[in-house]
């Protein structure tokens, strides 16, 4: 898309949050992150440049023409009356919904430049606070589906509806013990649960629907994977016991359900995610269990054709997950009783 168009979508998005006493002016020969203009949105009076040059700016309704015109021109008079921040002085911004303290992309934007924004742009959209192949093996795979799909004009929700089907068909694969074909099937699934997400911030096209159905599915689904993971366990000749089935069963899926619920109740007794307390709480959510993790104790248990171990493997895995979240819990109320807590994220110097 054009800057121009790109600028008129994060302005659209952001407009509920911006200061309605100023006008926004933003230069198209720049790209940057959304985020800035959340920034700048919130100062009033306030210029950020880049090489010397302004990118955006918050005027007052009376100034907005002159200042277009006076940064159109090349002129210094845009200057006048206004607070300057350059990018180059390093300046920081915590983003509450990616979790992570970041120093937003702002790059001129020139032919040379495309692929460099693409990728500031896509890596941007990138969690900081994540499981450990989202943060370390998808991330090129889903750059490039991402990358296709914003050129041949897909939306987000297309591509959650092929991950949903790919979900599906991977459940009753698993049913059927056909594992190997079915962690192909989720393995797809999973980097397009990342490419979903990052089309939507790059082209900034997220919608209310595109995240609940998302979001919906991410929640929804692992139980039934892991319970069609059991039964299929019958077509290899490793079927457990009813009765150690059902307690298998009821471990994994109240284990999942009581490690929402835990992180539903941290959100409420400290205003934040229980992954961005302190570092610790950052490092575990790499291998927490959840689902990606999960799916890496099957994958090595079927290297050594094993399935019922993995999903044993699986089960303790989730108790302990579920004991260390409690315990955190736990440590969280005891240290809100003594003042407000603060993610280890936010530290450093905000903008």
């Amino acid at each position: 898309m054009s800057s121009a168009e790109r600028i008129r979508r994060i302005a659209a998005a952001r407009a509920p949050q911006a200061d309605q006493s100023g006008v926004i002016v933003a230069d198209t020969r720049f790209a940057f992150d959304p985020q800035w203009f959340g920034w700048i949105a919130e100062r009033p009076g306030t210029a950020l440049t880049l090489g010397g040059r302004p990118v955006l700016a918050n005027v007052p309704p009376d100034r907005a023409e002159a200042v277009r015109d006076a940064i159109e021109a090349g002129s210094n008079a845009w200057a006048e009356g206004l607070a300057v921040t350059a990018y180059e002085d390093g300046i920081t911004i915590y983003n509450a919904t990616l979790r992570k303290r970041e120093r937003p992309f702002l790059i001129e934007l020139i032919p040379a430049n495309v692929r460099a924004i693409e990728r500031a742009s896509y890596f941007g959209a990138y969690k900081g606070v994540t499981d450990i192949l989202t943060k370390y093996l998808w991330p090129e795979w889903a750059l490039v589906l991402t990358r296709i799909a914003a050129r041949i004009g897909m939306t987000p929700n297309m591509v959650t509806t092929i991950g949903a089907a790919l979900c599906v068909w991977a459940t009753i694969l698993f049913w059927d013990g056909h594992y190997w074909t079915g962690m192909a099937a989720g393995l797809v699934f999973m980097v397009l649960d990342t490419v979903d997400g990052k089309l939507a911030r790059c082209t900034i096209t997220s919608s209310w629907w595109g995240n609940v159905f998302d979001h919906g599915l991410d929640l929804v689904h692992p139980p039934f994977w892991w319970y069609a993971w059991g039964v299929g366990l019958a077509a290899h000749g490793l079927a457990l016991d009813p009765p150690v089935f059902w307690m298998v069963m009821g471990v994994m899926v109240g284990g999942y359900v009581l490690q929402r619920l835990i992180e539903g109740w941290f959100i409420h007794v400290a205003g934040m995610h229980i992954h961005v307390w302190q570092k610790v709480d950052t490092d575990f959510r790499l291998i927490t269990a959840r689902r990606n993790p999960n799916m890496v104790i099957l994958f090595v248990s079927m290297l050594f054709s094993r399935p019922d171990l993995g999903l044993l493997g699986v089960t303790a895995w989730t108790v302990l997950s579920l004991v260390f979240h409690f315990v955190r819990l736990l440590q969280a109320i005891v240290a809100r009783r003594r003042g407000a807590l603060a993610s280890w994220l936010s530290d450093g110097s905000a903008a």
